[in-house]
């Protein structure tokens, strides 16, 4: 599990992936998002620009972040 301390009020799914290491680029973010391949809080999430804030699990390839 990572944990992620958010340091505003919300981050945009495609940049917490970016900023989590999960993801190289913002753009193959949100391919990868537009593909199917991201859950937040257990269902699938195809919007890249989704505001995940604290207290929510995004699970990808096998990782579950937590917001924190």
């Amino acid at each position: 599990m990572i944990q992620f301390n958010l340091n505003g009020e919300y981050i945009e799914l495609y940049k917490l992936l970016k900023a989590t290491g999960l993801s190289e680029t913002g753009g193959q973010a949100g391919q990868l998002i537009g593909q199917g391949l991201v859950k937040v809080d257990g269902d699938i999430e195809r919007r890249k620009g989704r505001k995940i804030h604290r207290g929510q699990k995004v699970e990808f390839r096998g990782e579950v972040i937590d917001i924190r």
